[in-house]
């Protein structure tokens, strides 16, 4: 077999060889590729899922880590594994090095809910918690492999992993019965499609490979935009599986090389996704595992296809139960199936009725309202809806009966903030200036933020809504001299978390 490294002539050869020599199946199992028969009919096309949500730890993630692994020699397995990772690689390290019987360390960042630090220990890993963020777990990760010799599973960038993940993409042409038009594939550090593409375009160069990542960890588009790596200065936080600042050197070659597209996709297209999965096969995909499904709804609604072959990578289950309800709150946004909007309306008796008979027959969804002046009232409106056409005309039609309308579909704010907190507006707050950020999820987290802030600036209004994630999402108000905004963005900085200014929000100015 060829050797396996970025400078080998044969590269596609030496990839195809690695694929069709590994290990993976020591361990992991082949996963079914199912026919979606609700989507196909709704999309007009034929829709497989790639079930590698059905692996012993849930996640496509157990192949390349076991592939890596069962290649080391005896003496590199004596020394141990690392690998630092926040969820689906940890545990495929951990339980391919059981299998292999050598000792492996995790590094997880505190932030790791519970429940993933218990599985990585009852497959065998010993769980050492360090920093807030994946970055912070892999520097710390990197150094202690350096002080004990362990070998270090990298969780995407190495050539055997990626030969791992590989072996999805030689069972999907086993498996499908006709010629696949298209496959979809998540995209974090881009461990999973480098594999999957540079086998596929070999023995099925008429199939689109196309990646689908979200729109705030999207390392892997902008690299290929920028026709190099780049360093994302931060990345979301809901599809944590594929969170990644950078993607690796060896994946960025091979999707530069063979991925025809990369598709990008937002919260609610992704928990709309997670639901379209949970009807056809009762199984909860995280959002991670969810793009596939996603980023094919957007393609086939851009170019309009019909009876074609699809397929879709779900790549894992590993979903906190608390996370449902967040994903429920925003699936029907998501689906086109619910408008959210702010109306104004007159404050005086009658006026609230007459705006209710407007809406008609319209299920609504939500409802939150307070006096706030005796000359107007804003009201915050979820309205069921068939379709983004449908809201359109909702809008128009209220608007055109003199009623003024703030479309809320995309505003972020308001979907995770303000429809909880409708009629907390005060006449006594001065200089306000608000701010979303996301602080990590342990304890001390909030304590640092009062204490470095030292009371320099009164609170004036706090959120918090826990979303069983790593980070949760705080909405803060500040009363700030004009004269301090220097200081203030100074202190911000400093502080070290993700926020975004939102003092110009609109929904903000109606509701609070």
């Amino acid at each position: 077999m060829p050797e396996l490294n970025q400078t080998n002539l044969n590269q596609t050869e030496a990839y195809l060889s690695a694929i069709e020599h590994a290990r993976v199946y020591d361990i992991a199992r082949e996963t079914p590729l199912e026919l979606a028969p609700r989507l196909s009919a709704r999309l007009h096309n034929e829709v497989l899922l790639k079930r590698e949500d059905m692996q012993p730890v849930f996640s496509f993630k157990l192949r390349g880590a076991y592939n890596k692994i069962a290649q080391m020699s005896d003496a590199e397995c004596a020394r141990g594994v690392i690998c630092a990772s926040a969820g689906n690689h940890a545990q495929g390290v951990a339980m391919s090095a059981a299998h292999r019987g050598c000792k492996a360390t995790i590094v997880m960042p505190t932030t790791t809910p519970d429940i993933k630090v218990r599985a990585v220990e009852a497959l065998g890993g010993t769980v050492v918690l360090f920093g807030d963020s994946y970055s912070d777990a892999s520097t710390h990760a990197a150094r202690l492999c350096e002080e004990t010799g362990m070998h270090f599973v990298h969780p995407y960038d190495d050539p055997e992993v990626i030969a791992g993940q590989g072996t999805i993409a030689e069972e999907l042409l086993r498996q499908v019965k006709n010629d696949m038009d298209a496959v979809f594939v998540p995209i974090g550090g881009g461990g999973l499609i480098a594999g999957m593409a540079v086998y596929l375009k070999h023995y099925s160069p008429d199939t689109k490979i196309i990646g689908v990542e979200p729109y705030d960890s999207a390392a892997m588009h902008d690299s290929i935009k920028a026709g190099e790596r780049v360093v994302l200065p931060q990345v979301g936080i809901f599809a944590d599986g594929v969170a990644v600042k950078q993607v690796g050197e060896h994946t960025f070659d091979l999707v530069r090389k063979y991925v025809d597209e990369i598709i990008l996709v937002d919260t609610d297209e992704i928990c709309a996704a997670i639901k379209d999965v949970f009807d056809e096969n009762r199984s909860i995909v995280e959002p991670a595992g969810a793009l596939g499904v996603a980023g094919m709804k957007k393609y086939v609604e851009r170019e309009g296809l019909r009876g074609k072959v699809l397929a879709c990578i779900n790549s894992g289950a590993n979903m906190n139960f608390d996370r449902l309800r967040h994903v429920a709150e925003r699936t029907e946004m998501g689906e086109k199936r619910e408008a959210l909007f702010a109306v104004t309306i007159p404050e005086r008796p009658g006026a609230f009725l007459q705006f209710c008979r407007m809406l008609g027959d319209r299920n609504i969804t939500e409802f939150n309202y307070r006096l706030s002046s005796r000359s107007e009232a804003h009201v915050f409106v979820g309205a069921s809806i068939r379709n983004v056409s449908e809201m359109d005309a909702l809008l128009k039609e209220l608007s055109d009966d003199g009623y003024p309308v703030l479309n809320l579909i995309d505003n972020e704010l308001a979907k995770l903030h303000v429809r909880h907190m409708v009629g907390g507006r005060s006449d006594l707050v001065y200089n306000e200036v608000i701010y979303r950020f996301e602080f990590p999820e342990r304890p001390g987290a909030l304590l640092k933020f009062l204490t470095q802030s030292a009371g320099r600036w009164n609170i004036s209004m706090f959120h918090y809504r826990n979303h069983a994630a790593a980070y949760g999402r705080v909405l803060v108000g500040l009363e700030v001299p004009p004269a301090e905004y220097g200081e203030l963005q100074e202190f911000l900085d400093d502080l070290g978390y993700a926020y975004v200014d939102e003092s110009a929000n609109e929904a903000y100015h109606r509701f609070l």
